[in-house]
């Protein structure tokens, strides 16, 4: 109840921003899932632009390439500190692993089904 709200610092913000660019440049640098991920985002940013997509089609596809890397930072992230509380196999630590993993799953089966529905007709038909 004592505490204090500190003051805004832009500053601090700046650094919050620089602690996040650190976080991507790691991730994508480390992270073999998000080094394909990046590669898939890459080529259907490429197709978009090809096919020159509506307004709400790039708003489709952005937003399926964004929830797969965010969830992929978030299964990576908890991968990184399942392993700093135990370097040892734990039936709880895997559980929560699988879990985190098929969130990214998810997020990827939704991406491949936008993808298919946003690209396939302007491709074949």
């Amino acid at each position: 109840m004592g505490e204090e709200n500190p003051r805004f610092s832009i500053v601090d913000r700046i650094k919050s921003f620089k602690h996040a660019f650190n976080g991507l440049k790691f991730f994508f640098l480390n992270d073999h899932n998000g080094r394909v991920h990046f590669f898939a985002a890459i080529l259907a940013i490429g197709l978009s632009f090809y096919l020159e997509l509506s307004g709400l089609e790039w708003i489709a596809i952005l937003s399926v390439i964004s929830a797969v890397i965010v969830a992929e930072i978030i299964n990576t992230s908890i991968e990184k500190l399942a392993d700093v509380v135990s370097v040892e196999y734990h039936p709880k630590i895997k559980i929560v692993k699988d879990l985190a993993a098929a969130a990214v799953l998810l997020c990827a089966f939704l991406a491949v089904a936008v993808g298919g529905i946003i690209f396939i007709p302007k491709l074949f038909f």
